[in-house]
């Protein structure tokens, strides 16, 4: 096994046409709430928006799933996660969100970087899936 087979390093920018403090907002909504599939199915997510909190899915009667942790968060300019997201087997996961302000608004990026014996379909669908999160976020918080 190789140490590409290992890893994942994804990025993705996006240009929002709103103040930082309203994007950090959809920010922490899109990442509990309104975090949905690109088929437009909930996922169920919580987010607990403090240093510790959870990021968990809850799908009531007991069942849920915890995806990670708050690391950092840093209102309106960072959001850090880390843990197993949806990854059920030996992995884990860190995620970084900047929000950062530029002329006509601000400028998302979205990293995710993870370790450990990643499945082969998560790493062909992690790509689509924060492009989706993104442009969700997008309309969100224009």
């Amino acid at each position: 096994m190789k140490i590409e087979d290992l890893t994942l390093d994804v990025e993705q920018r996006i240009d929002i046409k709103a103040a930082p403090d309203k994007v950090f907002a959809s920010v922490l909504e899109r990442f509990g709430k309104k975090n949905t599939r690109p088929n437009g199915e909930s996922l169920e997510l919580q987010i607990e928006a403090k240093p510790g909190g959870r990021w968990y899915r809850d799908r009531g009667n007991g069942i849920g799933h915890l995806w990670g942790f708050v690391q950092v968060i840093k209102p309106p300019s960072l959001l850090e996660l880390s843990g197993p997201m949806f990854m059920s087997y030996p992995a884990n996961n860190h995620i970084e969100i900047k929000v950062d302000k530029t002329a006509g608004g601000s400028q998302v990026t979205l990293r995710h970087r993870a370790l450990g014996m990643i499945n082969p379909e998560h790493r062909k669908g992690v790509s689509a899936g924060w492009g989706h999160m993104l442009a969700e976020l997008k309309k969100d918080a224009e």
